[in-house]
């Protein structure tokens, strides 16, 4: 894996080892995409531990159904921070392990060894839960080549993976700012001024605390403004039910026109059940969840990563183009002109 200009990994082919089966291409989720699905059931869920509920991003649905897995003496892969707060997929199996994977990570997680792994648990016959964005899963289905019957895919809405070298530059900002070497918290999505206004926070090891409404945030605001996703995400072939998975979850923004009643600022969950045996790993925990069923398309809206397309930013050639020259010109980006950066585009 060879990282690009714009700090985002990429395979790279050694030709003088290659016997061009064509295997790489035929498994790849882009070159075949899967067929469009309609989900079976559509729901909006909560789960009844608050504790769980408020550390989790919306309506805290993760939680059962991984802790469900771990106890059929099964293993649960998603989303971790390292200790270089870079996000890499990993895999646990007790619910100990089940805290690290719990909240939005809005950064690109390395795959790394973790398909090779799920496989190898799934031969011995042991239940594994795979979370990841669509094209992870749709990247997994491909990779495995059959159905396993003790395999239950999550798929995480994704409105698409900004690049990583962003990502650490704004980090070393905000060390920078607050004069400390060390972060020993992030939370993207920290709810004590309810869901719908969340704050994204950083607490660094010198006990100062960076917190800002997400909207607010350079970092944040970049990203939702499509400013320096992956290019493949504006060109996305695993949405809509694209990607095989036997189970969708997101925020349900749109409850509180749906059934405002429902909707108490806390967070709830879009659960949408594509499988039978997603179906059957949701009801084993519905004691654990207050739920109802809603329609499918009112679900879709104010989620636009239902979409096919996200629209790339029509600054973002700009953008990584200065980035590169600041890069050249001086070694490195000055993780101030980097912030300053994005400001002038997406404020001004």
């Amino acid at each position: 894996m060879c990282v690009d200009e714009e700090g985002f990994e990429y395979p790279s082919v050694n030709t003088s080892e290659c016997v061009n089966c064509g295997l790489c291409e035929r498994v790849c989720p882009m070159l075949n995409p899967g067929a469009s699905k309609i989900p079976l059931k559509v729901c909006a869920a909560k789960n009844q531990d608050e504790g769980v509920r408020a550390r989790s991003s919306s309506g805290g649905v993760f939680t059962p159904l991984a802790e469900a897995v771990i106890r059929q003496n099964g293993v649960v892969f998603g989303a971790a921070f390292d200790d270089q707060w870079n996000v890499r997929h990993t895999y646990t199996e007790n619910e100990k392990g089940l805290e690290a994977f719990r909240g939005s990570k809005y950064v690109q997680s390395k795959i790394g060894g973790s398909y090779l792994q799920a496989r190898e648990f799934l031969k011995q016959g042991r239940m594994v839960l795979f979370s990841g964005t669509s094209c992870q899963i749709a990247g997994l289905n491909r990779f495995l080549g059959k159905e396993y019957p003790n395999l239950v895919t999550l798929e995480i809405l994704c409105h698409g993976v900004p690049s990583p070298m962003v990502w650490q530059k704004y980090l070393d900002q905000k060390k920078k700012e607050c004069r400390c070497t060390g972060i020993r918290q992030i939370n993207f999505r920290d709810k004590k001024g309810g869901w719908s206004d969340y704050n994204v926070v950083l607490g660094f090891e010198n006990g100062k605390v960076y917190e800002k409404p997400h909207r607010k945030d350079p970092y944040f605001r970049g990203f939702l403004k499509n400013l320096y996703l992956r290019p493949s995400c504006y060109h996305c072939r695993c949405k809509n039910g694209r990607s095989g998975s036997d189970l969708v979850i997101a925020d349900y923004w749109n409850i509180k026109n749906v059934r405002p009643d429902f909707n108490d600022n806390r967070g709830v969950s879009l659960v949408l059940i594509h499988s039978e045996k997603g179906n059957r790993l949701f009801h084993s925990v519905s004691g654990n969840l207050n739920f109802i069923e809603t329609g499918y398309e009112e679900c879709l809206v104010n989620n636009k990563g239902f979409a096919e397309h996200l629209s790339e930013n029509r600054k973002r050639a700009a953008f990584f183009k200065k980035l590169k020259a600041r890069h050249t010109k001086r070694a490195f980006l000055m993780p101030f002109s980097l912030m300053r950066r994005i400001k002038a585009m997406l404020w001004n």
